[in-house]
């Protein structure tokens, strides 16, 4: 289905910096080069501002200052007249929002042969790969006979499945635990089920500290709710399963969330230990499912009639590299990577887009590129976190990457897909160390590449990394302020990039009804992953 862009029939976009006008008009004269002039003064104008800051000794001197900054802000970055972008995202963790999702499939029931054991309720926080948990589980669910319900106070069981990549999202599930205990005291015959990585990083903690919760079960064990639900109501006692195991093939179908788009997980784990990350810890080392496992998934998704997948993993385009094999055409790389994969799985039935999430630089080949250029169901997006844009700070973070390296990336990507396609990036301010120098250079990269959003987010210590333990941690303030002004230039430039899609015609998915106005809008996505009302 197509829908018109709204804004005019211009066909090309308005200089950077300019104002819209009627639609193909010119900026006015001398417009742009004072917008550029503003745009390279931001240094200048910040540290300035910095320097004012640090001045103000009394309160309303720093009400003042902060007020200043704000302005200076605004000033280098105004509001784009472009239609209006979405907000600068939290954090590619935060897919589910900062109050987590309930799972809502009103119309499912018990699949054990008519036997009703009762209703669960599911809440997911965190990212896409914990969606994509969430459908697992609630397959598994439901083959016990176990129906949904969006109340926690009408369900049978309950199940958090949790994201520790932030302390405020930990916290949160924390406090959601506090009220449910009392009702378990109420009702020994609730259960309580604790799973994804809060589970797997505290392990038998989280009993100590909530010992109302009957199961605590890592992600790598999603696809065994079932029999460990089994174990806490046979045995009547609690389970923890967060050890390593080797991840099997599912047996219980997911109950997918939508029936035309669809999450496919092809790599679990990651191998990367960035030193400030809990993935490693809580996710486990890298399992990539075999090709065939996959495209026999993605076919039975386009017999089903679903038209878009996204393929999933923590680090997508390091597929592969533990499964054995050499390629057979002499050249010495690995015979299972994500591009031969891509290739594989590219004419599933049905399927009309694919996606991939999330990709980290050091993998990202000319290879993999050529395929997105030369794949037709292969999506004009792209997500590839820079996370900063100074060397120094990179190295702190074990990123494996210089900013040299990840901007020579987004050029290849640029020539192989043109300037149109949608780049997209994750972003740390406030790493520990990190000087306001250091973040200019990210601020720069930024501006450089002219992404069409982030994902941003201040630096949070988590538990068993190493830059938690280092003793230069930037101030919260300061990091919030960073923050702040990071998201400003998001803001401006989803707005600039959005307006090369004025008077273009595109190509949506329509999803369903807007949740906002289900009486009179529709909501779906281009190939660009923009969303359409």
């Amino acid at each position: 289905r197509s829908a018109r862009a709204a804004g005019g029939s211009a066909t090309q976009p308005p200089a950077r910096g300019s104002q819209s006008a009627a639609p193909g008009a010119r900026p006015a004269a001398g417009r742009g080069r004072r917008r550029q002039h503003a745009m390279s003064s931001l240094a200048r104008n910040v540290t300035c501002v910095r320097a004012q800051a640090r001045a103000c000794a009394s309160g309303r001197g720093r009400r003042h200052a902060r007020q200043v900054t704000r302005q200076a802000v605004a000033q280098t970055y105004p509001r784009s007249e472009a239609p209006a972008p979405p907000e600068a995202m939290d954090d590619a963790s935060n897919y589910n929002g900062a109050d987590g999702t309930v799972v809502d499939r009103p119309e499912s029931g018990g699949d054990a042969g008519g036997e009703e054991r009762g209703k669960y309720y599911m809440h997911v926080f965190g990212c896409q790969m914990n969606s994509s948990d969430a459908e697992r589980m609630a397959g598994s669910l439901e083959s016990m006979g176990y129906s949904s319900t969006m109340e926690a106070d009408d369900a049978d069981v309950l199940v958090y499945n949790t994201c520790s990549i932030r302390d405020k999202s930990e916290q949160k599930v924390y406090s959601i635990l506090g009220r449910q205990a009392k009702r378990k005291r109420e009702n020994p015959h609730l259960r309580i089920v604790v799973a994804g990585c809060v589970a797997q990083q505290e392990g038998e903690q989280l009993l100590r500290r909530v010992p109302e919760v009957d199961l605590v079960m890592g992600p790598q064990h999603a696809n065994r709710i079932d029999e460990l639900l089994l174990q806490v109501e046979q045995h009547a006692h609690q389970v923890v399963a967060t050890e390593p195991i080797k991840i099997m093939e599912d047996i219980a179908q997911p109950r997918r969330d939508s029936d035309l788009s669809a999450w496919v997980n092809i790599i679990y784990g990651c191998n990367e230990h960035c030193s400030y990350c809990v993935v490693p810890g809580t996710r486990g080392k890298e399992q990539s499912r075999l090709p065939k496992d996959i495209k026999r998934e993605m076919y039975a998704l386009g017999e089903a009639g679903y038209k878009e997948v996204t393929l999933l993993g923590q680090n997508i385009d390091a597929y592969g590299r533990d499964l054995p094999g050499i390629a057979a055409d002499g050249s010495g790389r690995r015979a299972n990577t994500l591009t031969d994969l891509l290739y594989e799985v590219h004419d599933a039935p049905g399927i009309d887009r694919i996606r991939f999430a999330t990709s980290h630089p050091r993998y990202f080949s000319k290879r993999l590129i050529k395929a997105l250029a030369e794949l037709p169901k292969m999506c004009e997006y792209v997500h590839l976190p820079f996370q900063s844009g100074d060397n120094e700070v990179l190295r702190g973070m074990k990123r494996g990457y210089s900013r040299e390296k990840y901007l020579d990336i987004i050029n290849n990507i640029k020539t192989a897909m043109t300037d149109d396609v949608a780049l997209t990036t994750d972003i740390i301010v406030g790493f520990p160390g990190e000087t306001e120098e250091q973040f200019q250079n990210t601020l720069k990269l930024y501006e450089e590449v002219q992404f069409d959003n982030a994902f941003t987010a201040a630096y949070s210590p988590r538990p068993n990394t190493p830059a938690a333990e280092w003793d230069n941690q930037v101030a919260d303030l300061i990091k919030a302020d960073r923050l702040n002004r990071l998201n400003e230039m998001v803001r401006y430039y989803a707005g600039e990039r959005s307006k090369r899609f004025l008077g273009r015609e595109l190509e949506v998915l329509v999803d369903g009804p807007n949740p906002e106005d289900p009486e009179n809008e529709c909501v779906g996505k281009t190939r660009h992953n923009k969303l359409i009302f």
